[in-house]
Protein backbone atom coordinates (compact mmCIF):
# COMPACT_ATOMS: atom_id res chain seq x y z
CA UNK A 1 0.00 0.00 0.00
CA UNK A 2 1.22 3.46 -0.68
CA UNK A 3 1.24 6.60 1.75
CA UNK A 4 -0.93 8.47 0.21
CA UNK A 5 -3.18 5.46 -0.13
CA UNK A 6 -2.94 4.93 3.69
CA UNK A 7 -3.58 8.50 4.34
CA UNK A 8 -6.51 8.43 2.36
CA UNK A 9 -7.66 5.80 3.98
CA UNK A 10 -7.66 7.17 7.50
CA UNK A 11 -8.64 10.59 6.67
CA UNK A 12 -11.74 9.00 5.27
CA UNK A 13 -12.24 6.73 8.32
CA UNK A 14 -11.25 9.90 10.99
CA UNK A 15 -13.84 11.92 8.63
CA UNK A 16 -16.77 9.15 8.78
CA UNK A 17 -16.23 9.03 12.62
CA UNK A 18 -16.94 12.63 13.18
CA UNK A 19 -19.86 12.67 10.42
CA UNK A 20 -21.08 9.40 12.63
CA UNK A 21 -21.22 11.66 16.18
CA UNK A 22 -22.71 14.44 14.24
CA UNK A 23 -25.44 12.45 13.19
CA UNK A 24 -25.94 11.00 16.48
CA UNK A 25 -26.23 14.41 17.89
CA UNK A 26 -29.74 14.90 15.76
CA UNK A 27 -30.96 12.32 18.27
CA UNK A 28 -30.51 14.55 21.57
CA UNK A 29 -32.76 17.01 22.17
CA UNK A 30 -33.02 20.47 22.41
CA UNK A 31 -36.27 21.77 23.62
CA UNK A 32 -37.49 22.31 20.04
CA UNK A 33 -39.22 19.77 17.57
CA UNK A 34 -37.17 18.27 14.73
CA UNK A 35 -38.14 15.50 13.00
CA UNK A 36 -34.32 13.98 13.18
CA UNK A 37 -35.33 13.65 16.91
CA UNK A 38 -37.00 10.32 16.30
CA UNK A 39 -36.37 9.58 12.80
CA UNK A 40 -33.81 6.44 13.53
CA UNK A 41 -35.86 5.44 16.24
CA UNK A 42 -36.23 1.46 16.10
CA UNK A 43 -40.00 0.16 15.85
CA UNK A 44 -40.54 -3.27 16.26
CA UNK A 45 -43.30 -4.34 13.92
CA UNK A 46 -44.88 -7.78 14.62
CA UNK A 47 -46.82 -7.89 11.68
CA UNK A 48 -44.47 -7.18 9.47
CA UNK A 49 -41.78 -9.46 11.54
CA UNK A 50 -39.25 -6.93 11.60
CA UNK A 51 -37.34 -3.82 12.80
CA UNK A 52 -37.45 -0.85 10.67
CA UNK A 53 -36.21 2.96 11.46
CA UNK A 54 -39.32 5.05 12.45
CA UNK A 55 -38.58 6.88 8.83
CA UNK A 56 -39.62 3.71 7.16
CA UNK A 57 -42.73 3.71 8.94
CA UNK A 58 -44.20 7.42 8.67
CA UNK A 59 -44.41 10.55 7.71
CA UNK A 60 -42.59 12.84 10.52
CA UNK A 61 -43.55 16.72 10.50
CA UNK A 62 -43.11 19.30 12.95
CA UNK A 63 -46.23 21.50 12.41
CA UNK A 64 -45.44 23.77 15.94
CA UNK A 65 -42.00 24.50 17.38
CA UNK A 66 -43.11 22.42 20.07
CA UNK A 67 -45.10 19.46 18.66
CA UNK A 68 -44.13 16.53 15.92
CA UNK A 69 -46.90 14.97 14.30
CA UNK A 70 -46.03 11.13 12.95
CA UNK A 71 -48.24 9.78 10.41
CA UNK A 72 -47.56 5.82 10.02
CA UNK A 73 -47.86 4.82 5.95
CA UNK A 74 -49.86 1.88 7.98
CA UNK A 75 -52.34 2.62 10.08
CA UNK A 76 -52.05 -0.53 11.92
CA UNK A 77 -48.26 0.44 12.99
CA UNK A 78 -49.70 3.14 15.02
CA UNK A 79 -49.22 1.26 18.35
CA UNK A 80 -46.21 -0.53 17.32
CA UNK A 81 -44.57 3.24 16.45
CA UNK A 82 -46.28 4.50 20.44
CA UNK A 83 -45.02 1.91 22.17
CA UNK A 84 -41.24 2.81 20.56
CA UNK A 85 -41.62 6.14 21.37
CA UNK A 86 -42.33 5.62 25.17
CA UNK A 87 -39.99 3.13 25.63
CA UNK A 88 -37.05 5.20 24.00
CA UNK A 89 -34.94 7.30 26.52
CA UNK A 90 -36.11 10.38 24.97
CA UNK A 91 -38.83 10.81 27.35
CA UNK A 92 -41.53 12.05 24.94
CA UNK A 93 -45.19 11.19 25.67
CA UNK A 94 -46.80 10.41 22.32
CA UNK A 95 -50.60 11.70 21.96
CA UNK A 96 -52.64 8.69 20.04
CA UNK A 97 -55.43 10.05 17.42
CA UNK A 98 -55.95 6.38 16.27
CA UNK A 99 -54.67 7.56 12.57
CA UNK A 100 -51.65 9.81 14.02
CA UNK A 101 -49.39 10.48 17.22
CA UNK A 102 -48.74 14.02 18.21
CA UNK A 103 -45.98 14.22 20.40
CA UNK A 104 -45.63 17.16 22.69
CA UNK A 105 -41.82 18.31 23.31
CA UNK A 106 -41.79 19.50 26.85
CA UNK A 107 -39.92 22.24 28.33
CA UNK A 108 -36.27 20.74 29.52
CA UNK A 109 -36.10 21.60 33.13
CA UNK A 110 -31.84 22.19 34.34
CA UNK A 111 -31.28 18.45 35.53
CA UNK A 112 -32.62 17.15 32.45
CA UNK A 113 -30.23 19.22 30.32
CA UNK A 114 -27.08 18.76 32.29
CA UNK A 115 -28.04 14.83 31.81
CA UNK A 116 -28.20 15.53 28.24
CA UNK A 117 -24.54 17.26 28.30
CA UNK A 118 -23.23 14.39 29.60
CA UNK A 119 -25.01 12.07 27.00
CA UNK A 120 -23.46 14.46 24.20
CA UNK A 121 -20.55 13.82 26.04
CA UNK A 122 -20.27 10.06 25.73
CA UNK A 123 -21.71 10.21 21.85
CA UNK A 124 -18.56 12.19 21.45
CA UNK A 125 -16.12 10.28 23.25
CA UNK A 126 -17.26 7.17 21.54
CA UNK A 127 -16.69 9.14 18.28
CA UNK A 128 -12.87 10.03 19.48
CA UNK A 129 -11.92 6.14 20.28
CA UNK A 130 -13.05 5.74 16.27
CA UNK A 131 -10.55 8.48 15.41
CA UNK A 132 -7.92 6.70 17.25
CA UNK A 133 -8.60 3.48 15.90
CA UNK A 134 -8.05 4.87 12.70
CA UNK A 135 -4.88 6.39 13.60
CA UNK A 136 -3.72 3.29 15.31
CA UNK A 137 -4.22 1.41 12.17
CA UNK A 138 -2.18 4.85 10.24
CA UNK A 139 0.21 4.09 12.39
CA UNK A 140 0.68 0.32 12.43
CA UNK A 141 0.14 0.99 7.88
CA UNK A 142 3.09 3.19 8.49
CA UNK A 143 5.53 0.26 10.69
CA UNK A 144 4.17 -1.81 7.85
CA UNK A 145 5.59 0.05 5.28
CA UNK A 146 8.58 0.34 6.84
CA UNK A 147 9.15 -3.27 7.48
CA UNK A 148 7.71 -3.28 3.68
CA UNK A 149 10.96 -1.41 2.42
CA UNK A 150 8.12 0.38 1.02
CA UNK A 151 9.16 3.81 2.94
CA UNK A 152 12.29 5.03 4.65
CA UNK A 153 12.80 5.51 8.44
CA UNK A 154 12.49 9.32 6.96
CA UNK A 155 9.62 8.30 5.04
CA UNK A 156 7.78 6.31 7.76
CA UNK A 157 8.01 9.07 10.84
CA UNK A 158 6.96 12.09 8.01
CA UNK A 159 3.33 9.57 7.15
CA UNK A 160 2.87 9.13 11.09
CA UNK A 161 3.81 13.05 11.23
CA UNK A 162 0.92 13.81 8.60
CA UNK A 163 -1.50 10.65 10.51
CA UNK A 164 -0.91 12.12 13.81
CA UNK A 165 -2.50 15.65 12.01
CA UNK A 166 -4.92 14.44 10.63
CA UNK A 167 -6.05 13.22 14.04
CA UNK A 168 -5.70 16.41 15.55
CA UNK A 169 -7.81 18.17 12.66
CA UNK A 170 -10.51 15.27 13.41
CA UNK A 171 -10.41 15.81 17.03
CA UNK A 172 -10.83 19.38 16.63
CA UNK A 173 -13.69 19.53 14.68
CA UNK A 174 -15.24 16.91 16.64
CA UNK A 175 -14.73 19.12 19.96
CA UNK A 176 -16.23 21.96 18.01
CA UNK A 177 -19.66 19.87 17.23
CA UNK A 178 -19.68 19.08 21.04
CA UNK A 179 -18.90 22.66 21.98
CA UNK A 180 -21.95 24.06 19.52
CA UNK A 181 -24.42 20.73 20.89
CA UNK A 182 -23.63 21.57 24.12
CA UNK A 183 -24.32 25.24 24.17
CA UNK A 184 -27.27 24.36 21.57
CA UNK A 185 -28.90 22.23 24.42
CA UNK A 186 -27.83 24.18 27.25
CA UNK A 187 -30.34 27.52 26.23
CA UNK A 188 -33.29 28.01 27.43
Amino acid sequence: MESSEALNSVDAAMKKAVEHTSSEFTSIRTGKASPALVENLDVSVPSYGSVMKLKGLAVITSPEPRMLLVQPFDPTTTGDIEKAIRESKLGLNPVNEGIKLRLPIPELSEERRVELVKNVKAMAEEGRISIRAARKEGMDAGKKMKSDNTVTEDGQRDFEAEVQALTDKATKDLDALVTAKEKEVMTV
